[in-house]
C-alpha cells in the first residue's frame, strides 16, 4: 500500500481531494504514508484518528498534504466545516480516510480509492484497490497506470 501511495503521488496536484474507503486495517494510513513520501512532505504520516486532521508541509516546494480521519465524525460536511478543508484544498492535496458520505460537497472533482483487504490461506494479506476519478479533473487521467 505504501508503494501504491508513492505511485499515486505522481499524479496528484494542489487542489486534489482523495477519499479513502476500506475497513479497519485495510491500509488507508499506509497508503497515505506513501503519498507523503511521494509528495516529499515533512513529518511522519500517522493516523490522525484522535486529532482528526494533520497538515504536513512540503519540503520540496510542492503541495502540503492534509491528512484527515473522519471516522469519529458522524455528521457529514457540517462537522467537517470546522476543519476549514475548503480553505486548505486549493493549495494542498487533501486525503480523507472514512470520508465517503461526508466530504463529497468539498469538490466536484475527487479521487475515490476503495481498498478491500482479502485475507487468504497464507500469511500474506492481499489488497484489491479500485481507483475512480470523479469530475473533469480526472477525465483525461490514466488511472489504470497506477496498478503497474
Amino acid at each position: 500500500m505504501q508503494e501504491f501511495g508513492r505511485r499515486l503521488a505522481k499524479v496528484l496536484r494542489p487542489g486534489d481531494l482523495v477519499m479513502l474507503t476500506g475497513e479497519l486495517g485495510a491500509g488507508k494510513t499506509t497508503l497515505t504514508r506513501g503519498l507523503g513520501e511521494g509528495l516529499g512532505v515533512r513529518g511522519a504520516v500517522t493516523s490522525p484518528t484522535f486529532v482528526i486532521a494533520r497538515v504536513h508541509p512540503s519540503l520540496t516546494g510542492g503541495p502540503a498534504l492534509v491528512h484527515v480521519d473522519a471516522y469519529r465524525l458522524g455528521g457529514g460536511l457540517d462537522e467537517m466545516e470546522d476543519l476549514d478543508l475548503d480553505v486548505s484544498l486549493p493549495d494542498s492535496v487533501v486525503v480523507v480516510e472514512w470520508g465517503e458520505g461526508k466530504v463529497e460537497e468539498l469538490s466536484d472533482d475527487r479521487l475515490h480509492v476503495v481498498i478491500h483487504r482479502a485475507v487468504g490461506d497464507s500469511d500474506d494479506d492481499v489488497r484489491e484497490v479500485t481507483v475512480r476519478g470523479i469530475g473533469a479533473r480526472w477525465a483525461g487521467e490514466d488511472l489504470a497506470a497506477l496498478g503497474a
